[in-house]
C-alpha cells in the first residue's frame, strides 16, 4: 500500500520546480523569503497537499503532541 498518492508526488515536484525558478516562498502572504533548501522545498509541497486533502502520512510532530495530550488528560 502506497503512504503517498501520486497526486502528492505531483505536488512535491511542483514545489521543487518553483524553488528551483526561484518563486518558491515560505512564510503566509508573501512576506517569507525565497526557499533555497531542498527539503524545505518537499516540507512545503507535502503540507499543499494535505490542504488540498491528498493522501500524505501526518506530520511526525503532531504524533508526540497527541501522546503528550493523552497523558496530560489522564492524570
Amino acid at each position: 500500500m502506497a503512504r503517498y498518492s501520486r497526486s502528492a508526488g505531483n505536488d512535491v515536484k511542483n514545489a521543487m520546480e518553483r524553488r528551483k525558478k526561484g518563486r518558491l516562498k515560505s512564510g503566509k502572504g508573501g512576506k517569507g523569503g525565497r526557499v533555497k533548501s531542498r527539503k524545505q522545498a518537499i516540507a512545503i509541497g507535502l503540507s499543499e497537499a494535505r490542504k488540498k486533502g491528498k493522501k500524505v502520512p501526518s506530520k511526525a510532530g503532531a504524533k508526540t503532541k497527541r501522546k503528550t495530550r493523552r497523558k496530560s488528560t489522564k492524570k
